[in-house]
């Protein structure tokens, strides 16, 4: 098996093992908790500033599992980064 292949089975079993217990698109508050409970404002932050991908249904936002596990760089192959997020 090539390394390529072998590397996108490795982030579909990551996808499939990482909050699992959570629905392919999450609200708010579940957002919330899956980056450690941080807070509302903090995640609303996040989000008018597009650092994770998002849609609105109305005035409800609505974020892909899959856009939560990008932002925490489960995706990536570089070393993640960790920044404080400025107030």
């Amino acid at each position: 098996m090539d390394t390529e292949a072998h590397l996108i089975i490795n982030q579909q079993e990551i996808y499939a093992l990482l909050f699992q217990s959570y629905p392919d698109v999450v609200n708010i508050a579940e957002m919330c908790e899956m980056l450690g409970g941080i807070s509302s404002k903090t995640a609303y932050k996040l989000l008018q500033e597009n650092q994770i991908s998002h849609f609105k249904i109305g005035r409800t936002y609505k974020i892909p599992k899959v856009n939560i596990l990008l932002y925490l760089n489960i995706f990536t192959f570089e070393r993640p980064h960790y920044d404080a997020l400025v107030h």
